[in-house]
C-alpha cells in the first residue's frame, strides 16, 4: 500500500495497488462471455464461410459489372416509381398506426386514473379490466415483426404496397402505443391530476394537463418510427410488398450488379433525406 500526503501535517492517504472493483469487472466479463458463447454456438456463426470458394465466386459474379451503376432512362424510371412507392408505404402505414396507438395508449396508461391522484390509491376493477387487455393487445401487435405481417397480408390481399402499408400499420401501432403509454406515465402528472380532482373530464385533463408536457417526446419518437418505417418498407419489398425492396430483389435474382448498386445508392440518399427532414422537424417542433 502506497501513501500520499498533501501537507506536512495531514495524515497520508492510502492508495491501493490494485483496483478494488477488478473482481466485480472480471466476474461481469465472465458472465457476458457465458451468455454470448451459447448464442454464437446455436446460431452456427461461421465467418469463414464468407471466404469460401463458392461464396466468393457468387459475390464476384454479382459485382463483376457493378460499376458503373445502371443509369438507363428506363431503369431510372422504374427506380423513381419504386422510391415514391416506398415513401408512400411508410407515410400511409404510420398514418394508419397513429389513431390506434393514441387510443390504446390513453386507455392503457394509469396516469389519467382518478385513483392515481389519491395517496396509496388502488386502481379500480373497471380500470384494470380495461388496461390489461389493451396492454396485452399492444404486446401481441409489436411482438410479430413487420415482415411477418407483410407475409400474412401478401397471402391475403396479394402482392403490392397494400400489404406493406397494413403490415406497418399493425406492427407500429403496437410499438407507438406502448411507448406513448410510457411517455404519459413518465411526465409530470400533477397538472392532469389537479384537473381531475377539480372535476374535469379525462379528455380535458389529458389535453390541458398532460399533452403539453409530453408533446416533444411524442413528436420525437413518432418521427423516429417514421424513419424505421421507411427502412422496413424496403425490407418488406423482398416478400412482395412493393417499393424499392421488390425491385432490389428482382435485380438480385438476375445477378444484375449495376442495378443493385443503383438501388442501394438511391436508398442511401433516401435515408439521408429522411434523417435530414426528421432533424429539421425536431428542431422546429422541439
Amino acid at each position: 500500500m502506497e501513501y500520499i500526503s498533501t501537507t506536512t501535517t495531514s495524515k497520508p492517504i492510502p492508495i491501493p495497488r490494485r483496483d478494488p472493483a477488478a473482481t466485480g469487472r472480471l466476474l461481469l466479463t465472465l458472465l457476458v462471455l457465458l451468455l454470448v458463447w451459447p448464442g454464437l454456438h446455436f446460431s452456427e456463426l461461421d465467418p469463414g464461410v464468407l471466404f469460401d470458394s463458392d461464396s466468393t465466386r457468387a459475390m464476384s459474379s454479382l459485382f463483376s459489372d457493378a460499376w458503373p451503376p445502371a443509369h438507363s432512362a428506363y431503369f431510372l424510371q422504374l427506380v423513381a416509381g419504386a422510391t415514391l412507392e416506398t415513401i408512400a408505404i411508410a407515410i400511409a402505414g404510420i398514418t394508419l398506426a397513429l389513431p390506434l396507438a393514441a387510443i390504446t395508449s390513453l386507455v392503457a396508461t394509469r396516469a389519467l386514473s382518478r385513483s392515481a391522484s389519491e395517496r396509496n390509491g388502488k386502481p379500480s376493477f373497471v380500470g384494470r379490466s380495461l388496461r390489461w387487455p389493451v396492454r396485452t393487445l399492444l404486446i401481441v401487435l409489436r411482438s410479430v415483426p413487420e415482415i411477418v405481417w407483410a407475409l400474412l397480408f401478401v397471402r391475403g390481399v396479394g402482392l403490392g404496397p397494400t400489404a406493406g402499408v397494413l403490415a406497418i400499420a399493425i406492427c407500429y401501432s403496437g410499438m407507438l402505443g406502448k411507448v406513448y403509454t410510457e411517455i404519459f406515465e413518465s411526465v409530470d402528472g400533477r397538472p392532469a391530476q389537479a384537473l381531475l380532482g377539480a372535476g374535469a373530464s379525462r379528455l380535458s385533463a389529458f389535453t390541458y394537463g398532460m399533452l403539453p408536457n409530453a408533446a416533444q417526446e411524442l413528436v420525437s419518437y413518432t418521427i423516429y418510427r417514421w424513419e424505421c418505417a421507411l427502412r422496413a418498407s424496403v425490407v418488406m419489398g423482398f416478400v412482395g410488398a412493393g417499393g424499392l425492396g421488390q425491385q432490389l430483389e428482382l435485380s438480385l435474382r438476375m445477378f444484375a450488379g449495376s442495378e443493385v448498386v443503383t438501388i442501394l445508392l438511391v436508398f442511401l440518399l433516401l435515408v439521408l433525406a429522411a434523417d435530414t427532414i426528421s432533424r429539421w422537424l425536431r428542431e422546429r417542433l422541439g
